[in-house]
Protein backbone atom coordinates (compact mmCIF):
# COMPACT_ATOMS: atom_id res chain seq x y z
CA UNK A 1 0.00 0.00 0.00
CA UNK A 2 1.04 3.95 -0.80
CA UNK A 3 2.08 5.56 1.92
CA UNK A 4 0.19 8.53 3.36
CA UNK A 5 3.02 10.94 1.86
CA UNK A 6 3.15 9.42 -1.39
CA UNK A 7 -0.59 9.73 -1.42
CA UNK A 8 -0.20 13.61 -0.35
CA UNK A 9 2.19 14.43 -2.97
CA UNK A 10 0.09 12.60 -5.95
CA UNK A 11 -2.80 15.51 -4.36
CA UNK A 12 -0.21 17.93 -4.68
CA UNK A 13 0.53 17.26 -8.13
CA UNK A 14 -3.35 17.44 -9.48
CA UNK A 15 -3.88 13.27 -9.41
CA UNK A 16 -7.87 13.82 -8.84
CA UNK A 17 -10.11 11.35 -7.30
CA UNK A 18 -13.27 9.97 -8.16
CA UNK A 19 -14.64 7.56 -5.56
CA UNK A 20 -15.80 4.27 -6.34
CA UNK A 21 -16.83 0.95 -4.87
CA UNK A 22 -13.34 -1.00 -3.67
CA UNK A 23 -10.94 2.47 -3.15
CA UNK A 24 -9.09 2.91 -0.07
CA UNK A 25 -8.66 6.25 1.83
CA UNK A 26 -7.88 7.54 5.10
CA UNK A 27 -8.87 10.20 7.26
CA UNK A 28 -6.48 13.25 6.83
CA UNK A 29 -5.93 14.14 10.14
CA UNK A 30 -3.51 13.67 12.62
CA UNK A 31 -5.36 10.91 14.28
CA UNK A 32 -6.72 9.05 11.95
CA UNK A 33 -4.12 8.64 9.13
CA UNK A 34 -3.48 4.80 10.52
CA UNK A 35 -7.28 3.64 10.02
CA UNK A 36 -7.99 2.65 5.87
CA UNK A 37 -11.58 2.61 5.20
CA UNK A 38 -12.61 0.95 1.76
CA UNK A 39 -15.61 2.30 -0.29
CA UNK A 40 -18.32 -0.23 -0.59
CA UNK A 41 -22.35 -0.21 -0.99
CA UNK A 42 -22.67 -1.62 2.85
CA UNK A 43 -20.51 1.08 4.63
CA UNK A 44 -19.37 3.57 3.32
CA UNK A 45 -20.90 5.12 -0.09
CA UNK A 46 -20.00 8.35 -1.91
CA UNK A 47 -23.09 10.55 -1.85
CA UNK A 48 -23.31 13.97 -3.21
CA UNK A 49 -24.95 16.53 -1.26
CA UNK A 50 -25.31 20.12 -3.13
CA UNK A 51 -22.66 19.73 -5.26
CA UNK A 52 -19.73 18.14 -3.52
CA UNK A 53 -18.91 14.74 -2.71
CA UNK A 54 -19.47 13.02 0.76
CA UNK A 55 -18.04 9.99 2.28
CA UNK A 56 -20.65 8.74 3.92
CA UNK A 57 -20.68 5.79 7.18
CA UNK A 58 -23.63 3.70 7.00
CA UNK A 59 -24.10 2.01 10.45
CA UNK A 60 -20.28 1.33 11.17
CA UNK A 61 -19.52 0.90 15.03
CA UNK A 62 -16.32 1.42 15.26
CA UNK A 63 -16.54 5.24 14.42
CA UNK A 64 -18.96 8.25 15.47
CA UNK A 65 -18.87 9.65 11.37
CA UNK A 66 -21.72 10.49 9.71
CA UNK A 67 -19.82 11.64 6.53
CA UNK A 68 -17.02 13.19 5.25
CA UNK A 69 -15.90 15.37 2.16
CA UNK A 70 -14.03 14.51 -0.16
CA UNK A 71 -11.00 17.17 0.81
CA UNK A 72 -11.05 15.61 4.44
CA UNK A 73 -9.78 11.83 2.77
CA UNK A 74 -6.77 10.68 1.28
CA UNK A 75 -7.13 8.26 -1.73
CA UNK A 76 -4.56 5.32 -1.26
CA UNK A 77 -4.18 4.70 -4.63
CA UNK A 78 -4.31 0.26 -5.43
CA UNK A 79 -1.53 -0.96 -8.00
CA UNK A 80 -4.32 -1.55 -10.49
CA UNK A 81 -5.64 2.21 -10.05
CA UNK A 82 -1.79 3.58 -10.49
CA UNK A 83 -1.29 1.37 -13.62
CA UNK A 84 -3.83 2.61 -15.35
CA UNK A 85 -3.29 6.64 -14.20
CA UNK A 86 0.60 5.43 -15.95
CA UNK A 87 -1.05 4.21 -18.74
CA UNK A 88 0.42 3.09 -21.98
CA UNK A 89 3.74 4.71 -20.99
CA UNK A 90 4.30 1.75 -18.68
CA UNK A 91 7.36 0.05 -19.95
CA UNK A 92 7.97 -2.95 -17.66
CA UNK A 93 7.87 -3.93 -14.02
CA UNK A 94 10.49 -5.76 -12.52
CA UNK A 95 11.56 -7.54 -9.24
CA UNK A 96 14.89 -6.99 -8.32
CA UNK A 97 17.01 -7.50 -4.66
CA UNK A 98 16.26 -3.70 -3.94
CA UNK A 99 12.30 -3.69 -4.70
CA UNK A 100 10.26 -3.50 -7.48
CA UNK A 101 11.75 -1.63 -10.67
CA UNK A 102 9.11 -0.17 -12.91
CA UNK A 103 10.60 1.82 -16.07
CA UNK A 104 8.32 4.24 -17.79
CA UNK A 105 8.17 6.29 -21.19
CA UNK A 106 8.62 9.77 -20.94
CA UNK A 107 8.96 11.16 -23.78
CA UNK A 108 9.65 9.55 -27.00
CA UNK A 109 12.63 7.60 -26.55
CA UNK A 110 13.55 8.98 -23.48
CA UNK A 111 12.75 6.23 -20.87
CA UNK A 112 12.82 6.68 -16.49
CA UNK A 113 13.10 3.93 -13.96
CA UNK A 114 12.37 4.27 -10.54
CA UNK A 115 12.61 1.40 -7.50
CA UNK A 116 10.68 0.92 -4.34
CA UNK A 117 10.55 -2.00 -2.30
CA UNK A 118 6.80 -1.70 -2.57
CA UNK A 119 5.25 -2.37 -5.95
CA UNK A 120 2.48 0.24 -5.44
CA UNK A 121 5.06 2.88 -3.67
CA UNK A 122 7.34 2.38 -6.99
CA UNK A 123 4.08 2.69 -8.92
CA UNK A 124 3.36 5.99 -7.38
CA UNK A 125 6.89 7.37 -8.04
CA UNK A 126 6.73 7.03 -11.74
CA UNK A 127 3.20 8.71 -11.59
CA UNK A 128 4.57 11.52 -9.78
CA UNK A 129 7.81 11.84 -12.14
CA UNK A 130 5.90 12.11 -15.23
Amino acid sequence: MITVELARDLVDAGVLWEPRAGDRFVIDAELLTAEVFWISDLTVEVHSYRDQSLLGFNGTTEWALDSVTLDQALWLPREDQLRELLGSRLESVRRTDSGWEVTYAVTSGERHTVTDADLECAYARAVLSL
